[in-house]
């Protein structure tokens, strides 16, 4: 990055220029510590809902152990499979498929899985997944947003270069280090100033949380239609993120391989919320129906 093509930003959002601390033979990556967090809030979130509606206090973190694991093996593997030469091709060492601290985690993956050990937890604690689903709806997508930040030290997930004044400054990092590479006078290297796409994600998701936990307070709801309307949440915001990344990704006719799942499960998140709530309307006829056959 040239001083004339620094000039034409003047004013830029940081990235860091590590991402990780080194604890004596320990290196802690900034990308777990925000999962972790993510993790955590979800759980004191959703503990606090679920207590609320009448539910037994300990029962999400016991559901949570089972789906967090599930959910990260998941989102890896996810990661894995559609982004396969990071790992596999001549040069490459297939043992970082492993390295889940350096980043990677497939949302669909961690999604999918996540939830196959949710219905497990769910099972043994002999409650309903979906209730525990709609529960959990709005942590899930503040965790994700926090999630993001983890991208933010790595200096990754960005989209076309701008010159926006909230463009974000991408350092080249050094994946041997888990710091940016340095230039001869010993300034980081800069590649230039990007989209930041992954903020971009993040606030939507807060405001899909948000959204989410008003509406719950606001109306009855049926069950099942806080986690569909998270579903419609995240995907739509994912689907337009998508469509602005620039980074190397795998493409199915022309669009990225993730738009391609954020569009289909948008669909199916619609439709199960479309059935939801025409099942809650009818329950609600029939109760009615019922009361006043009881009073006559």
């Amino acid at each position: 990055m040239t001083a004339l093509a620094a000039a034409a930003v003047p004013a830029y959002l940081p990235s860091p220029t590590v991402n990780a601390i080194q604890i004596g033979p320990l290196s802690i990556h900034f990308y777990a510590l925000c999962i972790i967090a993510g993790i955590i809030l979800a759980w004191w979130l959703t503990e606090r809902r679920w207590v609320k509606r009448g539910r037994e206090s300990g029962q999400p973190l016991d559901i949570a152990l089972w789906a967090v694991p599930f959910g990260i093996v998941g989102g890896r593997i996810y990661h894995v499979i559609t982004d396969p030469e990071l790992y596999f091709l001549p040069g490459r060492n297939p043992w970082n498929a492993f390295a889940i601290w350096d980043g990677g985690l497939g949302i669909w993956g961690a999604i999918a899985l996540g939830g196959l050990g949710a219905w497990i937890g769910c099972r043994r604690a002999k409650v309903p997944l979906p209730a525990f689903a709609d529960a959990l709806a709005p942590g899930l997508l503040f965790a994700q947003a926090i999630g993001r930040l983890g991208n933010w030290f790595n200096n990754e997930l960005y989209g076309d270069p701008t010159t926006l004044p909230w463009g974000l400054e991408i350092h080249q990092m050094d994946p041997s280090t888990g710091a940016a590479a340095h230039n001869a006078d010993g300034t980081a290297v800069v590649l230039g100033y990007f989209q930041p796409t992954f903020l971009y994600e993040a606030l939507w998701s807060v405001a899909g949380g948000l959204l989410i936990l008003w509406l719950g307070r606001r109306f009855r709801l049926p069950r099942g239609a806080e986690f569909a309307l998270y579903v419609m949440a995240y995907t739509s915001g994912r689907f337009i993120v998508e469509l602005m990344r620039s980074d190397f990704a795998n493409l199915i006719l022309g669009l990225r391989v993730n738009t391609w799942v954020a569009g289909l499960v948008f669909v199916g998140g619609l439709v199960s919320f479309i059935v939801v709530m025409r099942r809650g309307r009818r329950d609600e006829v029939t109760e009615s129906n019922s009361g006043a056959s009881q009073e006559a």
